[in-house]
């Protein structure tokens, strides 16, 4: 069985998106080329299978029993929306380039929840679970992912994988689709290997520019 959560309600969070893309000169850009930076707010796109990653107040029924996440078809959704963060100790700041192998925290922005993982069987393929995790945008250790691309930083327009760092998976998906109550939602996974299959890639979102408070040296949160 799948339970549904009360959770905490979404409105706030995503009006603060709709405000620092109405603002006029706010340090965000929605669209064009560039790099992703740190404290960015945006979806990601599994270029194999074409949907977006996606987490909801659902929690899986079997295994961890924490909030589920799954990849997506439809680009409009804002439960699709993840806020790019350092780790506990910081070292991300606010509008700064994220590095190739640089360890980050992927913050769901309606719920304030961690993309997270741990050895626990995912329901479908019976890979390993990827959850949402974590209040606030605090959880553990466990909540941390490297970023596996070429050059030196995380280009916009390129694929990048995302790699565990505390299991060594890397997040994915293979096509395994959901039935009730999350139906046509595709399984979201870690798997051991790089491969087609988790290549993603930065799509619709808020890019916060390099700013006088990055070059100081503040984090972000």
């Amino acid at each position: 069985m799948w339970s549904t959560g009360r959770g905490r309600a979404a409105g706030p969070a995503l009006l603060g998106l709709l405000l620092a893309i109405s603002v006029p000169g706010s340090c965000a850009v929605k669209t064009g080329a560039g790099l992703v930076t740190c404290g960015s707010v945006l979806k990601l796109l599994n270029t194999q299978h074409r949907v977006r990653l996606h987490s909801h107040d659902i929690k899986y029924g079997s295994g961890s029993g924490q909030q589920s996440v799954t990849g997506v078809e439809a680009s409009d959704d804002a439960n699709s929306y993840w806020r790019i963060r350092g780790g506990p100790e910081g070292g991300c700041p606010r509008g700064s380039p994220v590095r190739c192998g640089q360890a980050v925290r992927l913050t769901h922005v309606p719920t304030g929840k961690n993309l997270h993982t741990h050895h626990f069987p995912s329901p479908l393929s019976h890979n390993q679970e990827v959850s949402a995790f974590g209040e606030d945008g605090e959880g553990d250790d466990l909540d941390l992912w490297m970023v596996r691309c070429s050059g030196q930083h995380w280009e916009r327009e390129a694929a990048v994988r995302f790699q565990h760092v505390g299991t060594s998976v890397f997040l994915s998906v293979t096509g395994e689709q959901y039935g009730s109550p999350i139906r046509g939602q595709l399984e979201v996974h870690g798997m051991p290997s790089a491969n087609t299959h988790n290549r993603w890639k930065a799509m619709e979102g808020i890019f916060i520019k390099p700013s006088v408070e990055a070059s100081a040296g503040h984090d972000e949160l």
